[in-house]
């Protein structure tokens, strides 16, 4: 019997509650090659296309705010771009399959036409198709909202995450709602989502960066929650949580992974160092799975875990 939650709990009790367990694995960095002096960071899980193996990776230089994300196949223990895959303007690249379809999306950001390192807005979009090369544009999310994530039910309905700013004394929530197809995903539904009103306290905050259909209907939600210490120091942590669709409860968020586990790297700016950005989880039979994490908003890890999901089927 699952315990559902009704009551948030603060990053730090989740850090201590994590922290005291006996947390053995350790991260590797991937080798991303062929872009320069760029980094690439916040990755999505790795996802076959056309029978390959394909990660979409944010590119960005060190200094700058402005980024694309590129796909990358794996050759000889590296990552390098993969030929005649298109690039996008985006931020945070992520995926899903709805019926046999590949759903790709990012983070469209604004910036001020006078200040490129300073963001205006931002919003996320969504395309389609049948491989990465066919992905044409069909949906945008409201601007300011990121992390929308979908996730194809044991129904045939499309299950949406969503992540609403400012709301209800609150810095950010997640949301839910669901379509009947592709076609129905507006910014006027994804708006309309009912809140998960009890994972996050009014001064953090976190969103749903994957979600997974799991055997016994329910909804494994990869996400990360938040907050911000004095001097806007970050602090992002990897979590999970189930979703029950057929009533709309929810468990409480359990932490996945620290910064402490993973190599020692550079961090884009002072301030994001204890950043660990959820890109994607691959689930193995063996009852572990991989974490895919950008790090530091400047590298990209993997990390083999227990596999979080399992207590929740």
């Amino acid at each position: 019997m699952l315990a559902y939650t009704d009551q948030a709990i603060s990053s730090i009790d989740l850090l201590g509650e994590f922290t005291a367990g006996n947390h053995t694995a350790r991260g590797q960095k991937l080798v991303f090659s062929e872009v320069g002096t760029r980094d690439v960071y916040n990755i999505s899980a790795p996802f076959l296309d056309n029978g390959e193996l394909v990660i979409a990776g944010r590119v960005e230089d060190r200094d700058k705010e402005s980024s694309v994300v590129m796909f990358f196949v794996q050759r000889k223990g590296e990552w390098v771009p993969r030929n005649g895959a298109p690039v996008f303007d985006l931020q945070d690249p992520f995926f899903s399959f709805i019926g046999e379809e590949l759903v790709f999306g990012g983070v469209e950001v604004y910036f001020d036409g006078d200040d490129p390192h300073y963001v205006t807005s931002w919003r996320t979009v969504f395309y389609r198709g049948h491989s990465i090369n066919g992905l044409e544009p069909f949906a945008k999310g409201p601007m300011t909202m990121k992390d929308i994530r979908l996730v194809e039910l044991q129904n045939g309905r499309i299950g949406v995450f969503t992540r609403p700013m400012m709301v209800e004394g609150a810095r950010a929530l997640i949301g839910y709602v669901e379509i009947e197809a592709l076609e129905e995903l507006t910014e006027e539904v994804i708006s309309s989502a009912s809140l998960l009103r009890h994972q996050f306290l009014p001064e953090e905050w976190g969103g749903a960066n994957e979600a997974h259909l799991l055997s016994n209907g329910m909804i494994g939600v990869l996400g990360h929650i938040a907050w911000m210490e004095e001097n806007n120091i970050r602090h992002y942590y990897p979590m999970v949580f189930a979703y029950n669709p057929s009533n709309d409860r929810y468990t409480a968020i359990k932490l996945i992974a620290t910064r402490s586990m993973f190599p020692e790297g550079p961090a884009k700016r002072p301030d994001l160092v204890d950043v660990i950005f959820s890109g994607g989880l691959v689930r193995h039979e063996d009852g572990t799975a991989s974490l895919y994490t950008g790090v530091s908003d400047a590298e990209a890890h993997v990390i083999i875990i227990p596999d979080p999901f399992l207590e929740y089927e």
